[in-house]
């Protein structure tokens, strides 16, 4: 068996641009502390589910949504039932703030950035920039999975969504 590849879970992380900024700052391995409102930490099992709260609920918070990925070994998501926060594909995990750390440690590989979503100026409409568009800042497009590019962000503040 390999020892990093075997036996992980995908996750999904719905993320605003201060959240973001402090991933890439980890060097694109480890989450962020919670906030102290925040007492739980929610990565979602599908990325339709991740996009919908990006775009819903982050573009809406901050003027940007992200959707990110990243793996974990299942032996530590064996302590955590998944929950069902609505439909059959409304899907997360809820770590406790503190046992985040431990988390992180779990991670295997890099976090990786698929997509953002954006309030068009011109229009109004939410916008989905992916890897494959050219101007899709912070995307994954590298082999290892790290983004090539600094993600574009508004001013961070304590009142960015960060769910």
């Amino acid at each position: 068996m390999n020892d990093d590849t075997d036996d992980t879970v995908t996750l999904w992380r719905p993320t605003g641009p201060e959240e973001l900024q402090l991933v890439e700052e980890s060097g694109w391995t480890a989450w962020p502390p919670r906030l102290p409102d925040q007492p739980i930490f929610y990565p979602v099992l599908n990325e339709d589910y991740a996009e919908r709260i990006a775009r819903d609920w982050n573009v809406k918070a901050s003027g940007v949504g992200h959707v990110t990925r990243f793996e974990v070994r299942r032996r530590f998501l064996d302590d955590f039932d998944v929950q069902q926060a609505g439909g059959r594909t409304i899907l997360e995990y809820w770590i406790p703030a503190e046992q985040l750390d431990a988390l992180n440690a779990e991670i295997v590989g890099r976090i990786t950035l698929v997509s953002t979503f954006r309030r068009d100026d011109g229009d109004g409409e939410i916008r989905k920039l992916t890897a494959a568009d050219e101007q899709a800042p912070g995307t994954a497009d590298s082999a290892d999975g790290r983004p090539t590019t600094e993600p574009e962000a508004p001013a961070p503040s304590r009142a960015s969504a960060r769910r």
